[in-house]
């Protein structure tokens, strides 16, 4: 999809990309080797190539944060397929306060086949965040640009988030999937543990609370309660890019993960 997306030059918008898909020019090479294109001139077709032929270089040299610049954030969609094998799942659950008061008491990240669970009090730091994180390509939440990053930018500021962001949330209201996390897992068929069933974010609040009273126990399910909402995004991100790639009219051979 990266190498289909025109929408971060100047003055492209959906229906021109489109326009182009439609015309013989799905991706960056078709473009380039085209001498005009519909909507623009030609003194512009070749200041387009010269910005194409640039992201075709950092594509090559893998670089996600060039792609975090130049694309709207709404965007960062189309990097899923290009970068989905060094994506980070991540999730954090909190003391329930809000901002500044509140505390990070679980950081969990899902990415490479394996889970990384950061505890507070424990392993969890600005300089253990950040040699993890610095190791991904691109973050997958749900709701996160409203509450994890900004969480985690107030309590470690001096953690650098540059990675381009995909957050579940706002790309499933664009498809018409309400509600939270749970409600979508639930009408998209992705299920947790029956031991997991009915818990809330709520509820980490609540086990967080009892896991320092000493009840073990707690400890125990509010980490599986952690990682289940970081391995689910994996699924739920697979669904959406599909579906979005659907919605925008992108030939199949071209969109497929």
């Amino acid at each position: 999809m990266l190498q289909s997306t025109f929408l971060f030059l100047q003055g492209i918008g959906e229906s021109t990309e489109r326009l182009w898909w439609e015309e013989g020019m799905a991706t960056w090479d078709a473009f380039l080797k085209k001498p005009t294109a519909p909507r623009i001139s030609t003194f512009r077709k070749a200041q387009y190539d010269k910005e194409i032929q640039e992201a075709g270089n950092q594509w090559k040299a893998h670089n996600s944060r060039f792609f975090a610049r130049i694309l709207k954030t709404r965007d960062h969609w189309r990097l899923y397929p290009d970068f989905r094998s060094h994506a980070a799942f991540l999730d954090i659950e909190t003391n329930g306060l809000p901002l500044p008061d509140g505390e990070i008491t679980v950081v969990g990240i899902y990415g490479k086949g394996l889970m990384t669970t950061l505890i507070h009090g424990e392993n969890l730091s600005e300089e253990r965040l950040q040699a993890e994180l610095a190791s991904y390509d691109l973050i997958v939440t749900f709701f996160g640009s409203s509450f994890d990053l900004p969480f985690l930018k107030v309590k470690y500021p001096n953690l650098v988030l540059d990675h381009p962001h995909i957050d579940l949330c706002f790309a499933a209201r664009r498809l018409g999937l309400k509600g939270g996390l749970k409600a979508i897992e639930a009408e998209v068929g992705c299920y947790r543990p029956a031991s997991l069933d009915g818990l809330t974010g709520w509820d980490a609040v609540r086990l967080w609370e009892e896991w320092q009273h000493g009840q073990s126990a707690s400890g125990d399910l509010l980490i599986q309660y952690n990682k289940a909402d970081c391995k689910n995004l994996e699924p739920l991100a697979d669904l959406i890019y599909n579906r979005m790639v659907q919605r925008h009219g992108l030939p199949a051979y071209i969109a497929s993960l």
